[in-house]
C-alpha cells in the first residue's frame, strides 16, 4: 500500500477538474482562505488583548461558540460582524479592493 500525502491527493483531484470546476473551486478556496485569515487576525488580537473567547463574545453581544467559529474561519463574516469585532477589540476595520493577479 502506497502512502500519498494530502497535497498529492489535492493535486490529483485538481488535475482532473474541468476549467469550469476549477474556476468554482478557486472561488470557494479564496473565500475559505479569507475567512481563515480573518479568524487568525481576530484570535491574535484577542490574545494580545488578554481576552478569552467568552470575554470577547460578551463585548460583541454574542456567544463564545460564535467567537470560536469566527476564529476557526467557519463563518463568512458580514461587514456588521467585522465592525462588532473591531469595536469589541478597540480596533478599526479596513477593507481594501485590489486588482486580481
Amino acid at each position: 500500500m502506497s502512502s500519498r500525502s494530502i497535497e498529492d491527493l489535492r493535486s490529483g483531484r485538481l488535475a482532473k477538474m474541468s476549467p469550469a470546476e476549477r474556476a468554482e473551486f478557486d472561488k470557494v478556496y479564496a473565500t475559505a482562505r479569507l475567512a481563515l485569515e480573518f479568524g487568525e487576525q481576530v484570535r491574535d488580537a484577542r490574545e494580545r488583548g488578554g481576552l478569552s473567547q467568552r470575554e470577547l463574545a460578551a463585548r460583541m453581544g454574542t456567544s463564545q461558540a460564535a467567537v470560536a467559529r469566527l476564529e476557526a474561519g467557519g463563518v463568512g463574516s458580514t461587514l456588521t460582524t467585522l465592525q462588532r469585532v473591531a469595536d469589541a477589540l478597540d480596533m478599526t476595520v479596513s477593507v481594501e479592493l485590489a486588482p486580481a493577479s
